[in-house]
């Protein structure tokens, strides 16, 4: 036969053919069937009929590795198996290329328009059943490549075997493996623009990876797994209400707890499932927010820098494992919040960068597609795709593994152009500015995609400027979250609380400030990991003076935190007062919990959250500007700060009373605007916390005595360095 042309045999046998579907498996050719099939270093390949497993025909050898021969009384298609003898071994397997596709034109069209919002089940590797045959569907993203092949163990790495279908204008490429499935580990070898071998690629749709430093992506089945959290998902978006106590609890999974008898290695997810949920559940959060989990190559980046978008990270587990811990926290009614990173990602080889030979995912110009502070590329925001496969990827996480929330990392440095570039290093936007356009219109998407969605979820934005209406409304020109961290609350506050007691009242306004902007977003308090690493030292050792010193003023201010507006977010460690600055490689000091001092901030971090849930006025209007009243905000001599805390009406009224000097203000009166009996619901100085035990008896009754503007006054006794929250009695 003739129909081949040494050209076409050349690429084939080289694996450089683009369109191998036109030259393998089945064609009628003049009216007769001819049947082709590449096996590199086949001895023999037999045609079988599938139903009845019969010789159907032997396929003759034309040359390296390239089988074909015309298959007598055939006149149409038909199934047939491929019985493939090299080197005494036989086995048997359906041929890739007599399937068809499997992608339909809504797929593509969708794809091409930038609209799928369910991207991640058409896209990456997937388990099915397809033509009756059970096996792996894979498709890729990659317009500009001559040449995409799926490469594994079950085709010994060879990119030459399994070339894929192009689809199209859209630019992916697709193939159906018969006989691998769930498990199974494979990359993409592409063949860029102008023919060069580029370096494997792991699937950026890939649902799981091997274990860091191996780079592949392996087989994930996405369904099949039974979920039990249904009260859950009904009642999840009012547990996140900006009516609700909303208390997150900040978690590194790798460095959480360790196991030492076992080669100090992390907690598995099912472990975390237990001992992790258990812990959380106990101390009175609402949330666990979790450090990116989607996979990462470098350990030091702490996620921050992941190549595998779609894979919750291998190392506490599988895809399936990773669920049963979102179930768990669910079960126990605490909801999962991920930090997600759609601001940049590393150039590790086998990444999305240059992915076909092209700057597909990211810029060209590295004045907009690289991050110089953290020598990663920037996505291009402006690409339909690229917005697309983001867009989805959100969606993937809250549809697929029920979470509750995403935490977008690095906003800032997605909002502007000019974000750590000197001036000559960075492109102005169209108009000539420094707001990243594209950047800002993809965030808005994203959010209006996701409530538009999965309305009880909720978006978080880690978003460090002064950047209008992070958490406002899209239609109004917000970018839509449902909240912001409060990085300006966290900087002042800290560097109050560094100072000397006796140089505090120099800095008074260091913790009033936030009060002027506090109602312009819907604000978190984070005390993150952030701020105990790289040099800052712990929590507790940024706080002045020594031994009890220390406590006190590191309980005052948790106190302070927990009794001013805005949801709170404390870092896994703070609760213990550790007092050695985080380390991603080693675990918490849980040993610590032995001394009094340590696990008394432990009991009072328990405590601070069950008051914040069950006295309405500290969380009821934590967003709004009337849920929060001065009663003395300018006693800067004692560094004294005295505040009403209001909940919706017949709420009954809190009193927060911080005392940032270590001296006792005895017989203190502070004005109030019901008369009655306010009793203390937390004192930071209790005994149960290590404090002096100074205090009032639990609780004060008010005289008819005017004071601060109001009606009533109680006359307190103020322990030094101190926090204070009272409640009105009936």
């Amino acid at each position: 036969m003739t129909d081949l042309t040494e050209t076409d045999i050349d690429r084939i046998t080289s694996g450089t053919h683009d369109n191998p579907f036109g030259l393998l498996g089945l064609h009628d050719m003049a009216g007769k069937m001819v049947l082709r099939a590449f096996v590199p270093d086949a001895d023999s390949i037999v045609a079988l009929d599938s139903k009845t497993g019969k010789t159907i025909v032997t396929l003759g050898h034309l040359r390296d590795g390239l089988f074909q021969a015309m298959v007598p009384r055939r006149k149409t298609r038909f199934a047939y198996v491929l019985r493939i003898t090299r080197d005494g071994a036989t086995w048997e397997s359906e041929d890739p290329y007599a399937f068809g596709p499997v992608m339909g034109d809504l797929d593509e069209h969708l794809i091409g328009e930038g609209a799928h919002r369910q991207l991640w089940r058409v896209m990456g590797a997937h388990v099915m059943t397809h033509e009756g045959v059970a096996g792996t569907h894979f498709a890729v993203w990659a317009p500009n490549a001559q040449r995409v092949s799926v490469i594994g163990h079950f085709n010994t790495w060879d990119g030459r075997r399994n070339v894929m279908r192009r689809r199209g204008a859209t630019g992916v490429w697709e193939i159906f493996i018969p006989r691998i499935g769930d498990g199974e580990h494979y990359k993409y070898e592409i063949i860029g623009q102008h023919g060069e071998l580029l370096p494997q690629k792991a699937d950026p749709f890939g649902f799981g990876s091997e274990h860091p430093p191996a780079t592949a992506s392996v087989v994930r089945k996405l369904d099949g797994f039974d979920w039990a959290d249904a009260d859950w998902m009904d009642r999840r978006g009012k547990a996140i209400a900006v009516d609700q106590p909303v208390s997150i609890y900040e978690v590194h999974l790798g460095s959480w707890k360790r196991v030492p008898e076992d080669g100090n290695r992390p907690l598995s997810y099912l472990e975390l499932a237990k001992e992790l949920v258990d812990y959380v559940k106990d101390l009175g959060f609402t949330h666990i927010e979790l450090m990116p989990i989607s996979e990462f190559p470098f350990d030091g980046s702490w996620g921050y820098q992941p190549v595998g978008l779609f894979a919750p990270t291998i190392r506490h587990g599988t895809l399936t494992e990773f669920r049963a811990f979102v179930e768990a926290c669910h079960a126990a009614g605490l909801g999962l919040i991920l930090d997600w990173v759609p601001g940049h990602f590393p150039e590790d080889p086998h990444g999305l960068g240059v992915f076909d030979g092209s700057h597909l995912y990211e810029h060209a110009d590295r004045r907009e597609g690289f991050h110089p502070d953290w020598n990663t590329l920037v996505f291009n925001y402006g690409r339909a795709e690229v917005k697309n496969y983001l867009v989805a990827n959100a969606l993937y996480w809250i549809d697929e593994h029920h979470i509750d929330g995403l935490r977008v990392d690095a906003v800032a440095s997605m909002l502007y152009r000019d974000y750590s570039r000197n001036a000559g290093e960075w492109v102005p936007n169209k108009h000539g500015g420094r707001e990243n356009l594209e950047a800002i219109s993809f965030l808005q998407e994203a959010n209006v995609t996701v409530y538009g969605q999965f309305p009880s979820a909720v978006t978080i934005a880690e978003e460090s400027t002064a950047f209008p209406g992070v958490s406002g409304m899209v239609d109004n020109g917000g970018l839509g979250f449902g909240y912001k961290w409060n990085m300006g609350w966290m900087n002042d506050t800290l560097v109050y609380m560094a100072e000397d007691p006796i140089n505090r009242k120099y800095h008074h306004d260091k913790m009033t400030f936030g009060l002027h902007y506090a109602f312009t977003e819907n604000f978190v308090l984070p005390i993150s990991h952030d701020e105990v690493v790289h040099g800052k030292g712990s929590l507790l050792d940024k706080m002045p003076g020594s031994g009890a010193d220390k406590f006190a003023n590191l309980r005052a201010y948790l106190g302070f935190m927990w009794g001013h507006p805005g949801k709170k977010l404390l870092f896994m460690g703070c609760e213990l007062a550790q007092g050695v600055e985080w380390n991603h490689d080693s675990s918490l000091d849980w040993h610590l919990l032995d001394h009094d001092l340590h696990r008394g901030v432990q009991n009072l971090v328990r405590d601070l959250n069950a008051v914040y849930a069950s006295v309405p006025a500290l969380h009821e209007l934590d967003t709004k500007p009337e849920g929060f009243d001065w009663v003395e905000g300018g006693a800067a001599e004692e560094s004294l700060f005295v505040w009403l805390r209001q909940g919706k009406p017949g709420t009954k009224p809190a009193l927060v009373v911080s005392n940032m000097t270590p001296v006792t203000r005895s017989q203190r009166r502070v004005g109030v605007p019901q008369a009655g009996r306010w009793a203390e619901r937390l004192n930071t100085d209790a005994d149960s916390y290590g404090g002096g035990g100074i205090g009032n008896m639990g609780g004060a009754t008010t005289e008819d005595v005017a004071a601060d503007g109001r009606p009533h006054s109680l006359v307190l006794t103020i322990p030094p360095l101190s926090t204070l929250i009272f409640e009105l009695e009936d």
